[in-house]
């Protein structure tokens, strides 16, 4: 399966590598699943760091550094795509693009403009969804 997880998702399993969102990580990363990472996510979770917990950038870097050898970060195209409209927080939409453009099967999140989205291709699911089922 072709994952995108998204950077709450990165946020968490960064900080807690015992939680769920981290579980979430190595199942994404895991043979068969294939995971991506949009080039938006890296720099918001660089942001978020910036901004949040600037007393664990080391963390994050040192997160990253091993994230970046099994994911695969894929560039958000610039065209808007129609269904992006579904999301109501317009900066999560290039997130969408990115997901749709590189054709991945899921966005794990914990996002609600993305978990009530209606959006059904990809599909969206939390970290526990995605932790939780066997066939994916």
């Amino acid at each position: 399966m072709r994952v995108l997880i998204d950077t709450n998702i990165l946020v968490s399993a960064a900080l807690n590598p015992g939680g769920t969102p981290y579980r979430a990580y190595l199942k994404a990363v895991s043979f068969p699943n294939q995971c991506y990472v949009s080039d938006q996510n890296i720099d918001e979770l660089r942001r978020v760091f910036n901004r949040k917990f600037p007393h664990k950038i080391d963390a994050m870097e040192a997160f990253l550094a091993l994230a970046l050898n099994v994911l695969k970060i894929i560039p958000t195209p610039v065209e808007e795509k129609e269904e992006e409209g579904r999301i109501r927080d317009p900066a999560d939409r290039p997130i969408l693009r990115a997901a749709t453009g590189a054709g991945v099967d899921a966005i794990v999140t914990g996002d609600r403009d993305f978990l009530e989205s209606g959006i059904v291709k990809p599909r969206i699911l939390t970290a526990a969804q995605f932790v939780g089922q066997e066939h994916l």
